[in-house]
């Protein structure tokens, strides 16, 4: 077959006849979905490469830097010794959100010439056209989402900044918008002579920026948004003074629109395992009338095999529900704004608990190596505040929605425009990219690829590298929490417009797209668990019901059966944990010393806030209560007995009755 135009090569290896036109959803040999991988070429010399260019006989330049890999189920060529270009790509990886990821480099383009370094995650839709500029897209953006971005741009602020790429958020071109997420083209190196003079001027160079957009920002939040950037034009105010007032004002704007949630969950056992070790919140046997629904969203893989994963599921998802009570009734009991930093921190320090219960379940019941249990976890929480709106009203909510996971489990962003994974894998993939040791298509043809690297239970949870994200509910979208059973082969990114969109328009209920999802993932990854919790949030004017906060809660003990049976699960410390088909075992593979960079290492909690240290302690006694170990509460009993009853005094008396020393 002789083709006129472009043409695309099919992924999979045993296709008989792999070329297709690009204009191909499927493969019209095999039925297999085609990869339309848009790359950004970096660089003056690719800039230099016409559109209708073939280059190294693979590369379709598409349009100015945008280039088509045809061949994409074939590894990209990557040099032995990776380029010092690349490093901070591989370094900011935690970031991709936002970031580009090196892909591998176009080679011998020119005699005399260097490689073009092609970038994979750019801001570039399905169609290979490139996002708007923040400039082109600002004047028909709502107030909420202009402070949006720019919050945005002050979070990548530092992480870009130490390795000396501020410029980056500098270049207005460079700077685009895939709906409410600011995303770059590429990395731009800073010059400058010193680290003091480049951080004194550069915030100032930031906000001569950020000038041109808030002149023409919309009425209700110009003169506030104004003022912010004429202290960073003029003053040497502090970076966090700056994050503090924009962040207010970002909520502020946020409460001004209605919040609507709908959730649903399911776990099912799949079509191969006669085990399911998935757990999730809520699913089917959940209590309606439970006031963390629909504020809290949880899917927990086990690992460990029958009695081992499903409890270590189940033990963390009550544990899970118990703080996260706890600590929604404290912040509606807050008469002040609850800081993000707190509440990352406070997340952080549920999830240390959480493991914490799983690994002294372990150790109770005296389970070594791989008769250890553990579980992945990814989950949401989002937290009603009340705030006084930028009309002068008070809200019941600002919209914040909290995200954490640990393992491979993931949250994705679905609207009826993109499908955003929000989420990184703790997987060898991702360790290696981290380190710098290698791009991530050449990670990928690891025999250990997949192998996770962390797990709720499996080692001290001081060792977990916990990472909590904060996002701003501030259009229609769904959020999907699902396990690998779903996940896998990238199911959701090629399946989620036939899935998602029906919601959307009211076709299909939240209900029945979750047992979609699971009928998806049972005919094409059927061979493992899977669980599906979607959130289905509404800001849209039309829709007038307000989510009302959470109000104090009464914390009551979970009820949790005791395993009967044990299955083999092989622990190690950092180290990945390897995949078979119905759960994973830590592998020992020793973590190369790297120097870490703040992405790399969770901020520690520091004893100040009441609310904080009260949290913490208080979280720590109901979750061990709950999962019933009484080892970790004993050794807290014996070293500080006077905290233990000072914290076990704040609990309710039948509660304090099992304390140690209670009466």
């Amino acid at each position: 077959m002789i083709f006129t135009q472009p043409i695309i090569y099919c992924i999979n290896p045993n296709c008989h006849n792999p070329i297709n036109s690009e204009e191909n959803a499927v493969c019209a040999s095999c039925q297999t979905p085609l990869v339309h991988r848009y790359l950004w070429a970096v660089g003056s010399l690719s800039a230099k490469v016409t559109p209708g260019t073939k280059v190294a006989n693979r590369y379709e330049v598409i349009r100015h830097q945008v280039w088509l890999d045809t061949q994409p189920g074939l590894p990209p060529d990557v040099p032995e010794e990776l380029p010092k270009a690349v490093i901070p790509y591989l370094r900011l990886y935690q970031e991709r959100l936002h970031l580009p990821q090196a892909y591998g480099f176009a080679r011998r383009v020119e005699e005399d010439a260097g490689d073009i370094l092609l970038l994979e995650n750019v801001p570039i839709d399905e169609t290979g056209h490139i996002y708007p500029t923040i400039a082109q897209a600002w004047e028909q953006a709502t107030a909420v989402r202009q402070v949006y971005w720019l919050w945005q741009i002050l979070q990548l602020w530092t992480p870009l900044s130490e390795l000396g790429l501020a410029r980056s958020l500098l270049v207005q071109d460079n700077l685009r918008v895939q709906g409410w997420c600011v995303r770059l083209l590429e990395l731009v190196e800073t010059f400058h002579e010193t680290v003091e003079t480049f951080h004194e001027t550069s915030l100032q160079n930031l906000g001569q920026c950020w000038q041109p957009w808030v002149t023409s920002a919309q009425t209700s939040i110009a003169k506030r948004l104004q003022n912010i950037v004429q202290q960073m034009c003029e003053t040497e105010v502090e970076l966090d003074v700056i994050v503090t007032q924009l962040n207010n004002l970002l909520l502020a704007s946020a409460a001004e629109l209605p919040l609507s949630l709908k959730v649903a969950g399911s776990t099912d056992v799949g079509l191969v395992m006669t085990q399911n070790e998935d757990s999730c919140y809520p699913n089917a046997f959940s209590d309606l009338d439970d006031r963390l629904i629909p504020h809290l969203s949880i899917v927990c893989d086990g690992i460990g095999g029958h009695e081992g994963g499903e409890v270590a599921s189940r033990l963390a998802v009550e544990s899970v529900k118990l703080q996260i009570r706890v600590l929604l009734a404290e912040v509606a009991a807050q008469s002040q704004l609850v800081s993000p930093e707190l509440l990352q921190e406070q997340l952080e320090a549920s999830l240390r608990v959480v493991n914490n219960v799983i690994s002294a379940r372990n150790n109770e019941q005296k389970r070594q190596g791989r008769e250890r249990m553990a579980t992945t976890i990814v989950m949401a929480v989002q937290v009603p505040q009340r705030i006084q709106t930028i009309s002068g009203w008070q809200s019941n909510n600002g919209h914040e929605l909290y995200l954490a996971n640990v393992g491979d489990s993931r949250a994705y962003w679905i609207t009826p425009n993109y499908c955003q994974l929000l989420t990184i894998d703790d997987d060898v993939v991702t360790r290696e990219v981290r380190f710098a040791k290698s791009l991530y298509r050449k990670a990928l043809l690891r025999p250990d690829a997949t192998a996770l690297t962390q797990a709720l239970g499996t080692r001290d949870a001081e060792s977990l590298r916990l990472r909590i994200q904060r996002f701003i509910v501030e259009e229609d979208g769904i959020l999907l929490l699902c396990s690998d059973g779903l996940s896998d082969r990238n199911w959701v990114e090629q399946s989620w417009q036939d899935y998602a969109k029906p919601v959307f328009t009211g076709e299909v209920t939240v209900e029945d797209a979750v047992r979609n999802w699971i009928n998806l993932a049972n005919e094409k990854n059927g061979r493992d668990n899977i669980s599906v919790v979607l959130t289905y949030c509404r800001v849209s004017p039309e829709y007038l019901a307000v989510v009302t906060p959470t109000p104090p809660v009464e914390i009551i003990e979970a009820e949790i059966e005791e395993p009967e049976e044990q299955e083999e699960l092989q622990e190690q410390e950092e180290q990945p944990i390897s995949f078979t088909e119905s759960s994973q075992a830590l592998l020992d593979l020793e973590i190369p010393e790297e120097p870490v960079t703040s992405l790399e290492i969770a901020p520690t909690l520091i004893e100040k806030p009441k609310l904080r240290k009260r949290l913490v302690m208080l979280g720590g006694v109901l979750a061990l209560l709950a999962g019933g170990t009484s080892l970790g509460l004993f050794a807290w009993w014996q070293i500080n007995p006077q905290g233990f009853e000072q914290v076990c005094r704040q609990l309710p008396s039948r509660v304090q009755q099992v304390c140690p020393g209670g009466k």
